[in-house]
């Protein structure tokens, strides 16, 4: 699947700069600069991170013991 995604993107992009349009200006044109793009990044993992560790903090041992409970295969 990753591989289909990633060759679409490849002839989309060749595509699209067979007809000289590039990153820059595609977002230029919706009002975006590679920055905000950048600072939305940062922002998002800034937020998603911690809530992600807090998170992992209950669901991984309730993981394992359910793994460790789990009738045995075979």
């Amino acid at each position: 699947m990753a591989l289909k995604i990633a060759l679409a993107s490849l002839l989309c992009g060749a595509l699209l700069s067979a007809f000289d349009l590039s990153a820059a200006e595609m977002l230029a044109r919706v009002g975006m600069t590679p920055e905000h793009i950048a600072e939305l990044v940062r922002k998002a993992l800034a937020w998603a991170l911690p809530n992600m560790v807090l998170g992992s903090m209950i669901i991984v041992p309730l993981w394992a013991i359910a793994y460790m409970l789990r009738p045995p295969r075979g």
